[in-house]
């Protein structure tokens, strides 16, 4: 997690460095995920925006971000809708990953193992 005044520092050359490539980035609220968003251009640009645009829209709700370069966009999606998946958000956004139902006996077989371990439990 870096501190969003990270770029209003001198340092900014830095940062801008690490964050030259597309990614995904999370945007905190203290140590609470607020919004999980991506970028197919730089993420410094875009998490620069979050940070510097007074009218955006989670401009007074974040303090912190993590920031992940992925370079091949099908696992940009992917990381953005683990991310999503795995933490609550401000932003309730959906997981854009296609989802694969179970096989019908493979769901059988959950079901019966389910039920086997329900019984022991009793």
């Amino acid at each position: 997690m870096w501190p969003r005044v990270v770029f209003d520092f001198e340092g900014r050359a830095t940062v801008k460095e690490c964050l030259r490539e597309a990614g995904v980035y999370v945007l905190f609220r203290d140590d609470e995920p607020y919004y999980v968003g991506k970028t197919k251009n730089k993420l410094f640009n875009r998490i620069k925006a979050h940070a510097t645009r007074t009218r955006g829209r989670y401009y007074h709700f974040w303090n912190y971000f993590s920031a992940f370069v992925v370079l091949n966009a099908k696992h940009r999606d992917e990381v953005e809708g683990v991310l999503i998946a795995s933490m609550p958000t401000a932003n309730s956004a959906a997981p854009k990953i296609k989802r694969i139902p179970l096989p019908k006996n493979v769901a059988n077989l959950m079901q019966k193992i389910r039920r086997k371990n329900a019984m022991f439990d009793e």
